[in-house]
């Protein structure tokens, strides 16, 4: 008899813990096409908080070197505090090299804020985020509005704004002609191959285009403000690469809040502890009142 009810315990426990889940997460669209290059689908995945009308949406980029990584999985922390989160996949490495990821995820927001309506989110502010590789995306994206360069001509929305009006750079590498002279003999000879495959060819054989993909070299008075965080012991991006941003943005006049996450390494759980993502909606709060 004790036996059957606590597995009558454990079920009720179970449904429950489904149920919460389920209000937290409301709708979600998965595998919509933003646009397509060449033969290639270019996909997006919308998820909509649930009791929150009319949210702000975060723009999701997923790290991997730019060579690998997928819009699964995005991290749901933003999207639990009422915010809609939009993850976007664009076209790695070895598949294009830069410019086209930032055309990619500038087409997806530009889709994005066309749909607005239609899906159940804000148009008027929107904010894009990542880690890594996509933290490096997120900043030049966050410090290219209005940059035709980096525009592109992808989908059907190309009189819509791909402005961003907030950015989230999680411990991404933002200067490509300093990291390497910041990093260990491991981290060169993991990022030095990587660098060569998004820009072409190594990155001191195309010091314009090095430049152009930099968020540093990008910066100026216009730019929306910036939440950037980074690990003090994280040995795959050297923290220097997010004080390089924050000393451009500080420059420029440009609204930077600098976490430095004590104990973090490369992506590592201390980011995903409600603490962490309290300090990033506090943020969001304030910029975008």
């Amino acid at each position: 008899m004790m036996r059957k009810y606590t597995t009558q315990k454990t079920l009720v426990a179970v449904l429950l813990l489904l149920l919460s889940t389920q209000l937290v997460v409301g709708q979600q669209y998965k595998d919509l096409v933003y646009a397509t290059a060449g033969d290639r689908n270019l996909l997006v995945d919308i998820y909509l908080p649930e009791n929150s009308p009319n949210p702000y949406l975060v723009v999701w980029v997923h790290g991997g070197a730019w060579h690998s990584g997928s819009k699964e999985n995005p991290p749901k922390g933003l999207l639990e505090n009422g915010y809609a989160l939009a993850s976007v996949d664009y076209r790695l490495s070895v598949e294009a090299p830069f410019p086209a990821m930032a055309h990619d995820v500038k087409a997806a927001i530009r889709y994005l804020r066309a749909n607005a309506k239609k899906y159940g989110y804000r148009s008027d502010k929107i904010i894009v985020a990542g880690s890594s590789a996509g933290g490096h995306l997120a900043a030049l994206i966050g410090t290219t509005n209005g940059n035709r360069e980096l525009e592109g001509t992808l989908g059907d929305f190309l009189t819509t704004s791909s402005d961003v009006q907030a950015t989230i750079d999680l411990y991404g590498p933002t200067n490509f002609t300093t990291i390497l002279s910041q990093s260990t003999p491991h981290g060169i000879s993991v990022r030095a191959p990587a660098l060569a495959l998004l820009l072409g060819k190594p990155v001191e054989q195309v010091p314009d285009l090095a430049k152009l993909a930099s968020p540093v070299y990008q910066v100026d008075p216009t730019d929306p403000p910036i939440f950037i965080a980074h690990g003090d012991q994280d040995i795959q991006v050297p923290i220097n690469q997010s004080l390089e941003l924050v000393g451009a943005c500080e420059a420029s006049n440009v609204k930077v809040q600098f976490e430095v996450v004590y104990g973090a390494g490369h992506g590592t759980q201390e980011y995903n502890q409600p603490e962490f993502t309290a300090k990033v909606v506090a943020f969001l709060k304030e910029v975008l009142k």
